[in-house]
């Protein structure tokens, strides 16, 4: 069987997912988190079943891109079950989502979630009352805490089995009647849509451009009766079809919120008081500050009192394993690459990447992130964009695969291009390892805090020249800000462990191979061949050592490679007394700025075109090589 978890964006479709499936979809506490549907197996009871985590929506009736996917996988028909998670705080918007999927007419269950979100509100949902009204199983769930989910796939699956299809409701009078003409219409052509008559005139009086693709060999009559409908429709009330429909659902959903609710007094607490300051005019600037400056440090101190002692551990593991060979033969070159790879992920990489990826998974449950993005939408629009852009931006700092993706929650495409070439900037996790693995490392925490601070006003200074570059302007912000919530200790380390995971097969085995491979690069001397050939950059240009050459082509892989590579072309693990001040601050500028890995390379090209990932690469660096450039003489004064 599959079930197929719809709902409103943060209204914890993928916190219920992860509760039967693993934690296999990230989840965070902001809108648009989810950009792409998500598939696991579960067993539910003694019985096998798919379970499908869709993107959040607002509608079914949407121009968004991932609206759009989710409307394309509701209405492809594959599954058995659709479990609507509805945000009982927020009752009446969610409930126009709801009214839209009853009109699939397929078996259907409602998961009231929050509830106790609601209750702090003061707000009292009939469950019983709410299941007549729509005509569904409902389920009270609290999905962060577990609460109510064995019974609501329990109900599920008995659902499943011997539930009929969901009714739909009935809106205003003119809108049925122009309803009935379009599906009177669409059943004498015999258009073969797949969906409910009533839905499919539903979708052509809105006009939905996801929908037209779908409807196809109409015959000749069939788009002018729409065009009656609507005129009709549109007279009748003044304002266009897509509003009239829209606001019919608004009024339904809300007359059955007025019915089975009962509003009381709200609770003022902590989460008010903080928003008042997270929010403020004058204290929301000096808390962003404060609070990434103590993420900053936190990552800088655990990760440097971890990574000495785990250097000098596998410089005895060296010493130990290499010793006993042969000096400089074949295999003495394979051990040693074995055991440099080994060592650059456990003690170079994972000491500074675990807290970084534990903090920003901290910020993201909280709710912080929305708020920092309308703290910095100001910023934002003096670029050519909104605050809903620094979702995508932030992403990034964790990885730029889900932050290229992510652009697809913005409206527009010319946004969408903007912020996807400004995210191949942001240093990922991968690179904040580099950053803080080297200057942090050897110059201190405040040259590190500098890199970022420079990367940040680079990232500024490109977004208004492509701003100003690309035509069309951007909308104002029109974000949801969720409430504050105290993050769980078990979700906060099934997030981290999900990245790490990923980490640990794909890119430590890389470091091992790739380390492996330098090594006999360097055995055979052709190493030599390939650092001549990158000399003009690496040497004349910027004043590095020539040995660095291989490294920046192993960092196209993944970034992380720049680092292990770097102690293993230098031979030592030691990278400060092989390099100087200046060359350690040159090294990690070009690599916070040079060409994002293959796999970013390859979602951008999916999301943005073959041609617009190139010119980002070029432009990447020609950027990477001025800043870096730049950098080393400036540093070199400096010092």
């Amino acid at each position: 069987m599959k079930f197929v978890l719809a709902g409103q964006p943060n209204s914890g479709k993928s916190t219920i997912f992860n509760a039967v499936a693993g934690y296999r979809s990230a989840t965070a506490n902001f809108p648009g988190s989810s950009v792409s549907y998500t598939v696991s197996r579960a067993l539910i009871q003694g019985r096998e079943v798919d379970v499908v985590d869709l993107p959040g929506v607002y509608s079914l009736t949407s121009s968004d891109t991932v609206a759009g996917e989710g409307e394309s996988y509701l209405l492809d028909g594959g599954y058995d079950l659709i479990i609507d998670v509805v945000d009982a705080s927020r009752l009446g918007r969610s409930l126009e989502l709801t009214l839209q999927l009853l009109e699939l007419q397929r078996p259907m269950i409602v998961a009231l979630n929050m509830v106790d979100e609601a209750e702090r509100r003061g707000i009292s949902v009939d469950v019983s009352g709410l299941e007549r009204e729509l005509g569904v199983p409902v389920v009270a769930t609290i999905a962060r805490r577990g609460k109510g989910l064995r019974e609501l796939f329990r109900t599920a699956l008995r659902h499943a089995h011997v539930g009929g299809p969901a009714p739909a409701r009935r809106l205003d009078r003119e809108v049925e009647h122009a309803l009935a003409t379009v599906s009177s219409a669409l059943q004498e052509s015999g258009v073969k849509t797949g969906v409910p008559l009533r839905f499919a005139a539903t979708k052509l009086i809105e006009d939905d451009r996801h929908f037209h693709g779908i409807v196809l060999g109409w015959y000749p009559g069939l788009e002018a009766a729409v065009a009656v409908a609507v005129s009709d429709l549109e007279r009748a009330h003044g304002w266009s079809a897509d509003q009239i429909v829209s606001g019919g659902r608004h009024a339904v959903a809300h007359s059955i919120e007025e019915q089975v609710s009962v509003h009381g007094s709200p609770s003022v607490g902590w989460r008010e008081w903080l928003d008042r300051l997270l929010l403020g005019p004058w204290t929301g600037g000096l808390l962003m500050v404060a609070i990434l400056t103590t993420l900053f440090w936190g990552v800088f101190g655990v990760g440097r009192r971890i990574e000495g002692p785990l250097v000098q551990l596998f410089e005895h593991v060296n010493a130990a394993v290499v010793g006993r060979l042969e000096p400089g033969s074949l295999l003495a070159t394979v051990a040693d690459g074995i055991v440099m790879g080994l060592a650059g992920g456990v003690a170079i990489v994972l000491p500074y990447l675990i807290p970084f990826l534990l903090g920003l998974a901290i910020l993201e449950d909280t709710g912080y992130l929305p708020r920092l993005a309308y703290i910095l939408d100001s910023l934002m629009h003096r670029i050519g964009l909104h605050g809903k852009s620094v979702l995508p931006l932030i992403l990034g700092y964790g990885c730029s695969v889900p932050a290229i993706m992510s652009t697809r929650i913005l409206e527009s495409k010319r946004d969408r291009r903007i912020t996807g070439a400004l995210a191949a900037f942001i240093p990922c996790s991968a690179r904040s390892v580099v950053i803080f693995g080297l200057v942090a490392a050897y110059l201190g925490p405040l040259w590190a805090l500098l890199v970022y601070l420079l990367n940040l006003g680079v990232v500024v200074v490109l977004g208004n020249i492509l701003g100003r570059r690309m035509r069309g302007s951007s909308p104002g912000l029109i974000l949801e800000i969720p409430e504050l919530s105290v993050p769980h200790p078990r979700t906060l380390a099934a997030k981290t462990w999900l990245t790490m995971r990923e980490f640990i097969t794909i890119a430590w085995p890389l470091l091992v191979v790739s380390s492996v491979v330098l090594g006999l690069l360097e055995w055979f001397h052709a190493h030599d061949d390939i650092n001549a050939l990158l000399s003009p950059l690496t040497v004349t240009v910027l004043g590095l050592p020539a040995a660095v050459g291989m490294t920046l082509v192993f960092g196209v892989l993944r970034k992380e490679l720049t680092l292990v590579m770097l102690v293993q072309a230098l031979g030592t693990t030691d990278v400060g007394s092989a390099m100087t001040v200046a060359q350690l601050m040159t090294f990690t500028l070009f690599v916070v700025f040079y060409v994002p890995c293959i796999a970013t390379l390859a979602v951008m090209a999916r999301e943005m075109g073959w041609r617009d990932t190139a010119w980002v690469a070029g432009l990447t660096i020609v950027v990477a090589t001025a800043i870096a450039f730049a950098g080393r003489f400036a540093f070199a004064i400096a010092t």
